[in-house]
């Protein structure tokens, strides 16, 4: 029978800062905005986990069945490891993913943006759509402009829109940063996996570039947030030095260095394990540099599209 510890560890909590940054970065372009609203903000944060949730339980599902975890070095997987039935986990992939669409069914309705409904619809077919199905695009190297898509531009506009009604620039700017960490975090995971995804039939970004050049693709998506940062000062229209706040993102730049130098060194297997939990722990920090820059600079960005 399959444990509570392990349904938590199949979860993979160690990505659900992912879930939960693109939710900061976007209240604060809307606080920016002076619209922030916290039910709102609350609601976003639950269905964003829960689609995260569901990705993850899917993604273990689907692996699980294909064979494609039958050989891994990382954190165990319910289905791989014989710990859990492939039907059980995809229940919970469905639940994860029903508790998702009930927390966007509430936001529609706090918000009155009911066309919201068509984008979480969208999200949950992209959720199973990674692994499941009989061509998921996470196998043929897409993994990574989906998760840019949904984990950053969707997720961080949308937190901004269903409080403010608008997405400023500012906001965009943070999705776009926000963004290309999550991108981050899925090549370390297939960096990770690189001998053996390959060999599974399971052709994601790092297997296509190969080891070295997704290694130096690890790190100019750490570099892409700090420019992000400095195109989103350059354009608030708040009054200075307030304007400047957006630059407080560089004080995480520490860290992608740390996490660039480690990942073009040449970690591999367990060694990368780390790497994905700090580059989780330096998305949060972006997201909540972010959004406090943004709040602090006034109207986010200053024009709004």
């Amino acid at each position: 029978m399959t444990t509570r510890a392990q349904w938590v560890e199949g979860a993979r909590p160690r990505t659900l800062p992912a879930a939960v940054a693109p939710v900061l970065a976007g209240t604060g372009a809307a606080a920016g905005l002076g619209a922030f609203d916290g039910v709102a903000a609350l609601l976003c944060a639950v269905l964003a986990i829960a689609l995260q949730v569901a990705v993850n339980y899917a993604n273990d599902y689907s692996d699980g069945v294909r064979g494609t975890d039958d050989v891994r070095t990382g954190p165990m997987r319910l289905v791989g490891s014989g710990a859990a039935t492939p039907a059980a986990v995809k229940r919970a992939a469905l639940l994860a993913g029903a508790v998702g669409g009930v927390a966007g069914l509430a936001l529609c309705a706090w918000t009155g943006h009911w066309w919201l409904l068509a984008v979480g619809a969208v999200c949950l077919v992209a959720a199973w759509g990674y692994t499941g199905g009989s061509k998921p695009y996470g196998y043929l190297g897409l993994g990574e402009v989906m998760v840019f898509v949904f984990f950053g531009l969707v997720a961080t506009a949308g937190t901004t829109f269903a409080q403010a009604g608008t997405v400023s620039v500012g906001a965009w700017w943070a999705a776009v940063a926000v963004g290309s960490i999550a991108c981050a975090i899925l090549m370390a995971n297939n960096l990770r996996d690189v001998h053996t995804d390959g060999p599974a039939g399971k052709r994601t970004l790092a297997v296509r570039l190969g080891e070295r050049r997704a290694r130096i693709c690890y790190a100019v998506m750490l570099a892409v947030p700090y420019v992000a940062a400095g195109i989103a000062a350059a354009t608030a229209a708040g009054a200075f030095p307030l304007a400047l706040a957006p630059l407080l993102v560089l004080t995480t730049l520490p860290i992608a260095i740390a996490l660039s130098l480690i990942v073009l060194r040449g970690a591999s297997g367990r060694d990368l394990i780390g790497v994905l939990r700090d580059t989780g722990l330096l998305e949060l920090g972006v997201a909540v540099a972010f959004a406090l820059g943004l709040w602090w600079s006034g109207p986010a960005g200053g024009l709004t599209l």
